[in-house]
């Protein structure tokens, strides 16, 4: 059996894509239930972020394990297998081994270093764990990756490379300011009580937030949320819980909102935000200024109307534009053109004349066609022609209403992003601003102890791979002792006690010191990259029974178990 992971991130997909792809609960263990039912897996395990879809399995067969379980995550995602293949990415073994390190240490997270994602793998575990998906590999994997991340914090600055998305998230709310700074005496709205809601909610209060407020649809958790805030030693923050159905409301108070829940739809829509913005207390315009909507705005004043023996139909011209613009004169005939051209040089053109002259119709059309045409390819441009005059915009307001989306699919439309005194940070908008995040020199150094491990991960499961093998080998040792002592006690019925024992112990010294050498190299051998097949020579030398390998195994795995289902003594 070897380790496969196929999965989506950041990295591999647009935020758009992920969003759609996000797994509910419910998706989650029914896909860890129809993996494991798969023909190609044995184990399996889903870590699912904000950031991130991957499926951990133990497969048989590698090109039908990435058939397979490619499939099931597009089946339980609801994005069609043919537009999900193309982001998708494929570990195997090693490979997969060190991809799910490097996520445990934070270098694959969209901030380089965040801690967070150790808290989800280890809900990812405990998921397989209570499901029965996980089995030897995978529990090893997990709570290795979970080692060596921890690892990773206490003996690496990878802690100053990054932080939290909830702390990158508020930097880019604060736009350069410190948070501390940004944050003071202002009043939050957290919307959910999971862990990264929670995480927000401490943020804001260790950052100097006057007041939290905890929305969530189970009003026992808003309300323990809000406890454990108001209880804090480090804080001296104002926090209470409210139901989902006050949420309008807050956002007429608050001067920060954090949503991270569970929803499938949107939570907050553009007309809700734009209805708390409007209705904000205590937001009232400074003495002498006028608010005016962009949409509006005066345009510009026209001459549309006022000018005379314009050949133009004067009412068909776009309001705040000349008549002398481009826009007035696109799509004229050459006819109307001319006329249009000697108006606005303050002549007129008489065209009844020109018909009877015999230049006018068709061919004077060309021709004048042809030369404005010539005109424009000698000089880059048609002369007389000019583009609209601009419409001033008024200013963009500085924002009075701060929001973070930190939920997979949003919780927040993203059309807030277009609505004035509305500053709107996202997942989408998060992940291009990590882009050229500064990497910390300590990542290096995390990316050797990544390494390592993954190393000593490899031989360690290597060696595992022959222990059945070589205890099966010392158990036909001991047997073929049995029978030889036997077979002597047969031949001498008169052996007393004393010499028997001593014979015994005899002959089984010899085996073991026989065996011993073998064994041991055998062993270090096996933790070798490629030394699983020491293990086939071994069964082969010896002539030992699979099936005897076999329960050797099935005995481990269920010791394992067992010890597991028991729990820490």
């Amino acid at each position: 059996m070897s380790l496969l992971v196929v999965g989506l991130s950041h990295r591999s997909a647009p935020v758009s894509v992920l969003e759609r792809a996000s797994l509910s609960e419910d998706a989650r263990i029914k896909l860890l239930q129809d993996t494991v039912a798969a023909e190609p897996a044995a184990e399996a395990a889903v870590l699912s972020t904000c950031n991130r879809i991957e499926l951990y399995a133990d497969v048989d067969k590698f090109h039908a394990g990435v058939a397979e379980l490619s499939t099931l995550l597009a089946q339980h995602s609801g994005v069609g297998l043919e537009e999900l293949t193309p982001y998708l990415y494929v570990h195997y073994e090693d490979r997969a081994v060190h991809h799910l390190f490097s996520v445990a240490c934070g270098l694959d997270s969209m901030v380089v270093g965040e801690g967070q994602i150790l808290g989800q793998i280890k809900d990812a575990l405990a998921r397989a764990q209570e499901l029965h998906t996980a089995g030897r590999l995978l529990n090893d994997l997990f709570q290795q990756a979970l080692r060596v991340g921890k690892r990773a914090h206490s003996e690496t600055g990878i802690d100053r490379a990054g932080q939290s998305l909830v702390t990158f998230g508020l930097e880019q709310l604060a736009v350069g300011a410190p948070v501390e700074t940004w944050a003071r005496d202002k009043k939050a709205l957290v919307i959910g009580a999971g862990s990264m809601s929670s995480l927000a909610a401490a943020t804001l209060a260790r950052a100097g937030v006057a007041e939290i407020v905890i929305a969530n649809r189970t009003p026992e958790r808003a309300e323990r949320l809000a406890q454990i805030l108001t209880e804090g030693d480090d804080t001296d923050v104002l926090a209470r819980a409210v139901p989902m159905g006050s949420v309008p409301f807050e956002l007429t108070r608050a001067d920060v909102v954090v949503s991270c829940t569970g929803a499938t739809g949107l939570v907050l829509t553009a007309d809700a935000i734009a209805a708390g913005v409007e209705g904000r207390v205590g937001e009232q315009p400074a003495a002498g200024t006028e608010t005016v909507p962009a949409e509006e705005a005066p345009l510009p004043p026209t001459p549309v109307g006022t000018e005379e023996n314009c050949p133009l139909d004067l009412s068909a011209v776009r309001p705040g534009f000349s008549v002398m613009g481009e826009a007035a004169v696109a799509g004229m005939d050459a006819a109307t053109l001319e006329q249009h051209a000697a108006w606005a040089a303050g002549t007129t053109v008489d065209r009844r004349r020109s018909e009877r002259t015999g230049r006018g119709g068709p061919e004077a059309d060309a021709e004048l066609i042809g030369a404005l045409a010539a005109t424009a390819s000698a000089v880059g441009r048609i002369p007389e022609r000019r583009r609209p005059e601009p419409v001033a915009e008024p200013p963009r307001p500085e924002p009075v209403l701060f929001l973070l989306d930190l939920a997979m699919p949003r919780d927040i439309d993203a059309a807030a992003h277009r609505l004035a005194g509305v500053r709107l940070v996202d997942i989408e908008s998060l992940a291009e601003a990590s882009a050229d995040a500064p990497m910390a020199a300590d990542v290096d150094q995390v990316r050797r102890i990544v390494s390592d491990e993954v190393a000593a991960f490899g031989a360690a499961q290597r060696a595992a791979h022959i222990t059945p093998t070589v205890v099966a080998l010392r158990t036909m040792a001991a047997d073929v002792v049995a029978g030889e002592i036997a077979r002597l006690e047969g031949r001498l019925p008169g052996l007393d006690d004393k010499h028997r024992a001593e014979i015994t112990q005899t002959v089984r010294r010899v085996v073991d010191k026989l065996l011993h050498a073998p064994t041991v190299r055998v062993k270090q051998l096996a933790a070798e990259p490629g030394g699983a097949g020491y293990a086939d020579a071994l069964r082969t030398l010896f002539d030992l029974d699979p099936e005897t390998v076999a329960s050797v195994s099935r005995a481990g795995e269920s010791t394992e178990k067992n010890a597991r289902n028991r729990g820490p003594a």
